[in-house]
């Protein structure tokens, strides 16, 4: 199926140059502790799948380093937008401190939440 998807796709509105994309943090400093980044661009676009931190490492200001460093990439990949789904309320805040705009919900995903994505236009 994904095969098949994907050569559709590609004959329908050109190939989408999938790669993947990683930002970590860690090392000794860390004491070990590992989080990070992960995502893809495509058709123009980074798309942020995962992104976590421990939570002695929230508040630092480190999940904007991880997006700025990501959306980084993205540009010299030549992407114009960014985007990324969360159902977290902190996250959300976090990903709007960095200047993403909601542009859809999903109410009650999972129950009791909605699943918000964001986007981001890129330089």
């Amino acid at each position: 199926m994904s095969n098949g998807l994907t050569a559709f796709n590609a004959s329908d509105v050109g190939p989408s140059e999938r790669r993947a994309l990683a930002v970590l943090v860690g090392g000794p400093d860390l004491e070990g502790k590992r989080g990070g980044l992960s995502g893809y661009t495509a058709w123009g676009w980074l798309f942020v799948q995962w992104l976590w931190l421990p939570e002695d490492l929230r508040g630092q200001g480190l999940a904007g380093k991880l997006l700025a460093a990501a959306e980084e990439e993205a540009v010299r990949r030549g992407c114009h937008g960014a985007w990324i789904d969360t159902f977290n309320p902190q996250a959300r805040r976090a990903y709007e401190r960095q200047g993403y705009e909601a542009f859809g919900e999903l109410p009650d995903f999972p129950p009791g939440r909605s699943r918000v994505f964001l986007k981001k236009r890129l330089a």
